[in-house]
C-alpha cells in the first residue's frame, strides 16, 4: 500500500509508491562508456586554455602566473552569468511589482586541470583543494554588505543541467535570500520553538538509533536515505557536530574531513549507481541571519534518475516508487563490497 511521508524539517510531502515500488537495481540506467582525454583544445576549462575563460578571481596555484597554465583548482566569472557585480544596486517598486538590478556573482569552480576526471575519481588531496576554494570565494564574497546568500552547486551529467563535461562546480551569490532557504530556516525555527533542540539534529540522532537509512558513517558526518526521499538514491551529508553555517564554522580540518566523506559519497554513485546525472547543493545558513541555535548546514544529493511531471510541479508533493531503506540498504552493500 502506497503511505504519505514528510520530511520532519521541511514539512514537504511524498508519496512513496509501493505498488509500484522497483528494487533499487531498477533505477540504474545503463553505463555510457564515453572515452574522454585527459586535455581537449575546445574545452574552456583544460589547462592551457585559460584565454577561453574570463580572467580568475582565485586560483590555487604553485607559483605560477594568474591566468596562465600550473594552477590545480581554478575559479572564473560564469561567461553566461545569471547575476554580475558590475550590475548596479538598485530596487524599485512600480506598483505592486518589485525588481532589483541583477547585482550579485555567478562563479565557475574549475576543479581539476583534467578534462576526464570527476569529483568522485579526484583523489582525496584534490578534493580538498576544491573545497578550500569554495570557502575562500564564499568567505570573500560574504564581505560585500549587499549579498544575502551564496549558493554552491554541482550539476553533473545533462539530465542534471551541465553543458561542459569538464568537472566544475558552480557558485551564485544573491542580494535576496531564496524562498525556499527561508522557508527551510522558518521550519527549523519553528522545530526549535516547540522542542528547544535542532530539527536535524533531532533527526540525525533517531535516524542513527534506527539505522535502516544509514548510508556511511564517520567520525564527522552521517550520509542518510532522507526518510521522505523525492528521488531514487537521494542523499543527505550531515555533519555530526551542530552548525548553521558552513562560511562561518568551517575550519581547515573540517576541510579535510568533508572532502573524504564527500569523495566517498559520489564515488559510491559513481560505481554502484553507474555514474548518474545528479544536483549536489550545499544547504547553509544566509550571511547575515541570526539562526544558528536551530538552523544545520548540510549537502543535498539529488540523482536525476526519474523526471517529476504534472503532478509534482502542481502540488509540490513528490511521487517515488523507490523505497529509502531498500536504497539505503542496497548502497551500503555495495559500499562494503567495494571497500568504500
Amino acid at each position: 500500500m502506497s503511505e504519505l511521508r514528510q520530511d520532519i524539517a521541511t514539512k514537504r510531502w511524498v508519496i512513496v509508491s509501493k505498488e509500484r515500488a522497483k528494487r533499487p537495481h531498477q533505477f540504474l540506467k545503463q553505463a555510457v562508456v564515453q572515452e574522454e582525454p585527459d586535455h581537449r583544445d575546445d574545452c574552456p576549462f583544460c589547462e592551457g586554455n585559460e584565454t577561453q575563460t574570463p580572467p580568475e578571481v582565485y586560483a590555487l596555484r604553485d607559483g605560477s602566473d594568474p591566468n596562465r597554465p600550473g594552477w590545480k583548482v581554478r575559479v572564473v566569472p560564469n561567461k553566461f552569468a545569471a547575476l554580475s557585480p558590475s550590475a548596479k544596486w538598485e530596487v524599485s517598486h512600480p506598483e505592486v511589482f518589485t525588481t532589483i538590478n541583477g547585482y550579485g556573482s555567478h562563479e565557475v569552480i574549475i576543479e581539476t586541470p583534467l578534462h576526464n576526471q570527476t569529483l568522485a575519481t579526484l583523489p582525496q588531496e584534490q578534493v580538498e583543494l576544491v573545497l578550500q576554494a569554495v570557502l575562500q570565494r564564499m568567505r570573500t564574497l560574504a564581505q560585500d554588505e549587499r549579498i544575502a546568500f551564496v549558493q554552491v552547486f554541482r550539476n553533473h551529467g545533462a539530465a542534471a543541467g551541465t553543458s561542459l563535461v569538464h568537472p566544475h562546480s558552480q557558485l551564485i551569490a544573491t542580494p535576496i535570500v531564496p524562498t525556499n532557504i527561508r522557508e527551510e530556516i522558518e521550519g527549523a525555527r519553528r522545530f526549535y520553538d516547540d522542542r528547544v533542540t535542532c530539527v536535524y539534529c533531532y533527526m540525525l540522532a533517531k535516524e542513527l538509533e534506527v539505522g535502516e537509512r544509514v548510508v556511511l558513517s564517520t567520525d564527522h558526518y552521517v550520509v542518510l536515505a532522507p526518510f521522505a526521499s523525492r528521488f531514487p538514491f537521494e542523499l543527505m551529508i550531515l555533519p555530526r557536530q551542530h552548525s548553521a553555517s558552513f562560511v562561518a564554522e568551517a575550519k581547515r580540518e573540517e576541510v579535510t574531513f568533508l572532502a573524504d566523506v564527500l569523495r566517498r559519497t559520489l564515488l559510491l554513485l559513481y560505481r554502484a549507481a553507474n555514474n548518474p546525472d545528479y544536483n549536489a547543493v550545499l544547504h547553509t545558513a544566509p550571511l547575515r541571519d541570526s539562526c544558528m541555535d536551530y538552523y544545520h548546514w548540510h549537502i543535498e544529493i539529488v540523482p536525476r534518475l526519474t523526471t517529476p511531471a504534472g503532478f509534482e510541479l502542481g502540488s509540490g508533493i513528490y511521487i517515488t516508487t523507490a523505497i529509502p531503506e531498500e536504497t539505503a540498504a542496497y548502497l551500503r552493500e555495495q559500499a562494503q563490497q567495494l571497500g568504500i
